[in-house]
């Protein structure tokens, strides 16, 4: 999980020249986030689809550069083959030509699949969640919402957020009293941008920003903050583990991963291969039980044991309270509000 797309700057476009010449790996690479998230991929998909496959593949990790993946589409030199990333980027990059188009009636299995999973360029890997968690033995008092988040008097301490405009902006708005199903309208006004940011610049002196998923569960144990949004199933790792940290559910805010094949893959019959293995009930059941992110087959959702489901974004329970991502809110407006953002955090 992630980044939005950001356009790229002299620098970052030289390096991703020198890199993209490399002639395109005789394995095909598999692109994810690392961590927890991307071990468990590993255990539950890439490995049982290899052995299936009687194939090879190589796993590589970023952290959403999308800059990188336009220069590969851009120059013919593509080194990646399958990536995973959030809905905004794949739409945008739909458009602009930069992965393949999937072909659902080979590929199968698109019946059993929840709503919006199922794209043109793009099959949904798993259903996140970003939510507040914090440290059971370290909290006297459990935060239960974005305005404990933000009330540092009750409090005190740092608090952790991802450096990036979106979902933080979200959560502002719901710490300064927007209604979940609000959220979307008032931050489509110019008055509602300038609200979430005036309520963002109220916390940022006790913000300690992460940009690696791994990132907050390991300042939470290590009491550097002590409170922060998180993937959930970092958090539902870190748990089930023995951590003592737990996730507040209402006002978190879910959406989806893809896998995408990059345009120009020397790989495109395996990879279209690995999505459909991917999409089996079986396997989505396997991936769930390495690490408790939402299965995108719904005959896997119903098929979890009760305990886990705990854990998992989509599940009754935890929906209750919980925002919905909008994907085309972000495609239309991400690229000004990351640049605002990124001069506002700088400042």
């Amino acid at each position: 999980m992630k980044a939005f797309a950001q356009k790229p700057g002299l620098g970052a476009l030289l390096l991703c020249l020198g890199m993209a010449t490399a002639q395109a790996a005789p394995d095909m690479v598999v692109v994810g986030y690392g961590g927890a998230g991307q071990k468990a991929q590993d255990v539950a998909v890439f490995q049982p689809f290899s052995a299936q496959d009687n194939s090879k593949l190589i796993q590589s990790e970023y952290n959403g550069e999308m800059a990188r993946i336009k220069v590969m589409v851009d120059t013919g030199h593509v080194d990646w083959d399958v990536v995973q990333i959030e809905g905004p980027d794949l739409m945008r990059g739909c458009d602009e030509g930069m992965y393949e188009q999937l072909d659902w009636a080979k590929l199968g299995h698109a019946d059993q699949l929840i709503p919006e999973a199922a794209q043109a360029c793009g099959s949904a890997a798993l259903v996140w969640s970003v939510a507040i968690a914090y440290d059971r033995n370290k909290l006297a008092k459990a935060p239960t919402s974005w305005a404990d988040f933000w009330d540092v008097k009750t409090y005190p301490g740092k608090r952790g957020l991802r450096k990036r405009a979106v979902y933080n902006l979200e959560f502002a708005l719901m710490a300064d009293g927007v209604k979940v199903e609000d959220v979307y309208k008032v931050l489509a006004t110019p008055q509602g941008v300038d609200r979430a940011f005036a309520k963002l610049s109220e916390l940022k002196p006790y913000i300690q920003w992460w940009e690696a998923g791994a990132q907050p569960a390991q300042w939470l144990t290590a009491g550097d903050v002590v409170m922060t949004s998180t993937y959930s199933g970092r958090i539902a790792a870190a748990a089930q583990a023995g951590a003592p940290l737990a996730v507040v559910w209402p006002g978190s805010l879910y959406g989806m991963d893809y896998w995408a094949i990059i345009k120009g893959s020397k790989h495109v019959a395996q990879a279209k291969r690995l999505i459909a293995y991917a999409n089996q009930p079986e396997v989505q059941v396997r991936y769930v039980q390495q690490i408790p992110y939402g299965p995108t087959n719904t005959q896997a959702a119903a098929a979890l044991d009760p305990g886990l489901a705990q854990w998992v974004p989509t599940s009754r329970q935890n929906l209750q309270g919980a925002l919905s991502m909008d994907v085309a809110f972000w495609v239309d407006h991400g690229y000004e509000l990351e640049e605002r953002f990124n001069a506002w955090a700088s400042k």
